[in-house]
């Protein structure tokens, strides 16, 4: 039987940062293609962006409930856009008015 040999560590650990830090920039491109697929990049700047999300986190912490409703209607936006309709055309888009876009937020 042959001797086992011995892991590297090192190289294992450098492997796996290169992949998280890969996730990480594809989770920024995949955010930024949903602001703009939802039209909210075109609707609000990115101060109001962040409040609206701030908010929404607080509201997801206070209300589960507000979350799962979330969850099914981004399920049902992308069930649309994959069905080959444009997302801007469906109902669901995201709303012109920041105002309505925060009454949104807080459903």
């Amino acid at each position: 039987m042959a001797p086992r040999r011995p892991r590297d560590i090192d190289a294992e650990l450098r492997a796996l940062q290169d992949k998280a830090k890969l996730l990480r920039t594809k989770q920024k491109a995949q955010l930024g293609e949903l602001l703009l697929a939802t039209g909210a990049a075109d609707v609000l700047d990115p101060d109001a962006l962040a409040g609206l999300l701030l908010h929404g986190l607080e509201q997801a912490k206070a209300n589960p409930k507000a979350a799962e409703s979330w969850r099914q209607r981004g399920e049902a936006f992308f069930r649309r856009a994959g069905s080959g309709k444009a997302a801007a055309a469906d109902a669901g888009a995201a709303p012109a008015d920041p105002a309505d876009a925060a009454r949104l937020a807080a459903e």
